[in-house]
């Protein structure tokens, strides 16, 4: 009987034992990150990370990742990168591939010999004409620039040794960057003044060719010939956030605007707009120096807030408000503040067309 009771002991604890372990299992597969094989054999992530591949001096490693440029990722992997070390797509790249590659070339030391001048730094670059550009030296049209062999290695070390041959270029090609512009788009899903990178900048390259003056071998200046544009700069767009009564701004047809209005604590309120048009020559002394008609027909204040009529006790005058047709500031009210106290009367010039 005791012999019965403890196999019954052992066979209970191994089923619980059995089970720890099944569930377990199912609970690191859950954590496991999520894939889809395609025909192409790539695995794509289907969870909105990416699967990032860096190399690095010939070592390799692959991380999974949501980071959002190549900097980000590099932080998030704890990788280093020193002066003079060059990452190609640029830090600032953005991740934009489910299998994103990042080449990381490390900076080594140099010499660059232009006559008897020597100049020693590090660099990632193996094109013999960009070193000798980092190095801050003029290459001409015609110039070569080489490596040689290093016949001193107690002297200079074991650093690669290039040369510059003077050929008395008299061009000059010079490459320049191309600035890119940026483009700010309204989102009313943002909360006003809430600002979203959409698409990262990039700047391009253009080629520039100069014809050379020089006098007594120095280079005296320059005159510009004609330029190529190598890559065009790719623009950054910004989305900021927009309340949503710019969709749907007063106009002269209208005889009421309404619309839902979020305030600063999180209240909401339904409010009405109207238009008037007198002369706004007595209030607009409570809170400014003149006035003038904007080219919409509002009517606005020496610092470019539109003249807004309102309930005194919850909008004081002077006070910035948010109108449909932008910023406003209170200067007047009327009648209709006791009755609805969330009206705004807005001054615009849409009746007498008069200019004031």
């Amino acid at each position: 009987m005791e012999l019965s009771k403890k196999f019954n002991r052992i066979l209970i604890a191994t089923i619980i034992l059995v089970v720890g372990v099944f569930f377990g299992c199912l609970l690191k597969l859950a954590a496991m990150p999520t894939f889809a094989d395609s025909e192409d054999g790539i695995v794509y992530s289907t969870d909105g990370t990416k699967y990032v591949t860096f190399y690095d001096n010939g070592e390799k490693l692959i991380v999974r990742t949501d980071a959002k440029t190549v900097k980000e990722a590099l932080d998030r992997a704890n990788i280093e990168i020193n002066n003079g070390d060059i990452v190609d797509p640029g830090l600032d790249s953005e991740i934009n591939a489910d299998n994103f590659f990042i080449n990381i070339y490390r900076a080594r030391p140099v010499i660059i010999r232009d006559g008897v001048t020597e100049q020693y730094l590090m660099t990632a670059s193996y094109d013999a004409k960009t070193i000798a550009k980092e190095a801050g030296l003029t290459i001409y049209d015609g110039d070569e620039v080489k490596m040689v062999a290093n016949t001193d290695f107690l002297e200079a070390g074991l650093v690669n040794i290039y040369e510059i041959s003077r050929n008395g270029g008299r061009t000059l090609t010079v490459e320049e960057e191309i600035p890119f512009a940026e483009e700010k788009i309204k989102d009313y899903n943002l909360a006003p003044g809430v600002e979203e990178v959409r698409q990262l900048g990039e700047v391009g390259m253009k080629r520039v060719y100069y014809n050379v003056l020089y006098v007594d071998n120095e280079e005296v200046s320059r005159e510009f010939v004609s330029e190529e544009t190598v890559r065009e700069p790719v623009k950054r767009v910004v989305a900021v956030g927009a309340s949503a009564i710019e969709r749907h701004p007063l106009t002269a047809g209208m005889g009421r605007n309404y619309y839902t209005y979020t305030k600063a604590d999180g209240t909401t309120v339904l409010r009405q707009e109207t238009y008037y048009d007198l002369n706004m020559g007595t209030v607009i002394r409570y809170c400014g120096t003149s006035y003038s008609v904007r080219a919409d027909g509002a009517k606005v204040d020496q610092d470019g807030y539109v003249l807004v009529a309102a309930n005194l006790s919850r909008y004081p005058r002077c006070s910035v408000v948010e109108t449909s047709l932008g910023p406003g500031k209170v200067y007047d009210t009327g009648g209709f503040a006791a009755k609805n106290p969330e009206q705004f009367d807005l001054a615009t010039d849409w009746s007498n067309h008069d200019g004031r």
